[in-house]
């Protein structure tokens, strides 16, 4: 029996792509304007002016909390290290007590620079849902431009043609509507 669901699946696929290459080359061969256009989301952000300076900006902050982070983490080597060399001359109840500060202080620093990653994840989120809402009226206008229906993440397309892609189209309104905006600030 699984097996004849499991051919009847492969089967609707197959249909589905066929029907969907007949679609394709019927409106190919239309001079009717595209009901449906595509976009890819990534690049769409990612090669936008607005996503090229948070890209930048996320750069500079993340090379800064690395340097931060190894900077921090050699000074806590060499205080690890002096702790040990205390260890031979203190007695044992205060080097358990300098020690278990010692943790302490490991833990509370990783918990900051933890909580500084996760902000820079926040943020590039934040930016991302933004440049979405400032793009939405720019994407509309490009349907209303191209008369199309709806526009779909590339991605998600199994087979379309590169006509619909008007991802490059859409780079460049987004940057001519976003212009007279500020860039992104930390």
């Amino acid at each position: 029996m699984t097996g004849r669901r499991n051919a009847a699946r492969r089967w609707s696929g197959l249909r589905l792509i066929v029907a969907a290459l007949v679609l394709a080359t019927q409106v190919q061969a239309q001079e009717t304007p595209v009901p449906l256009l595509t976009l890819d989301q990534d690049r769409f952000f990612l090669q936008s002016d607005f996503g090229k300076a948070v890209v930048e900006r996320e750069r500079t902050a993340t090379a800064a909390l690395e340097q931060e982070n190894k900077r921090i983490e050699a000074e806590l080597i060499a205080e690890e290290q002096a702790l040990t060399e205390e260890r031979k001359t203190l007695p044992a109840k205060d080097f358990s007590a300098k020690a278990e500060a010692f943790d302490q202080k490991v833990e509370r620093i990783r918990d900051e620079q933890d909580a500084k990653a996760r902000a820079l994840t926040e943020g590039r989120d934040k930016d991302r849902k933004s440049f979405l809402q400032a793009a939405v009226p720019v994407l509309g206008e490009l349907l209303g431009q191209k008369q199309a229906a709806a526009i779909l993440d590339k991605n998600l397309v199994i087979v379309s043609l590169s006509a619909i892609d008007v991802t490059d189209e859409a780079i460049a309104a987004v940057n001519k509507a976003l212009a007279a905006k500020p860039a992104p600030t930390p």
